[in-house]
């Protein structure tokens, strides 16, 4: 078995056939882990800062002493606006190339 083989379908994609704002952030994270940074960021270029967010909640979890609230919904936005730009250019713009 294989990690890939318990990775979750992208419901739009399956279902409508348009992919969605977060398609790729499965593979690309698991290519992080396994090293592939470059092949990760063209996979889904808001993988970095999507990492950080979710360490930054758990450690949010974990140190109840500290409001992490501003960084989080700083993060937030920082990777919305990547997942929103790199959706756009890549159906828009690279497609009528």
């Amino acid at each position: 078995m294989r990690i890939e083989d318990f990775m979750l379908p992208c419901p739009s994609k399956k279902f409508l056939g348009i992919e969605c704002f977060g398609c790729g952030s499965q593979r690309a994270i698991l290519m992080v882990f396994q090293g592939k940074f470059s092949e990760a960021f063209q996979m889904f270029p808001a993988v970095y800062t999507l990492l950080l967010f979710f360490c930054f909640v758990g450690i949010n979890f974990i140190d109840k002493k500290r409001n992490y609230g501003q960084i989080l919904i700083f993060l937030a936005i920082i990777n919305s606006l990547i997942m929103v730009f790199s959706y756009f250019y890549k159906h828009f713009i690279i497609h009528l190339n």
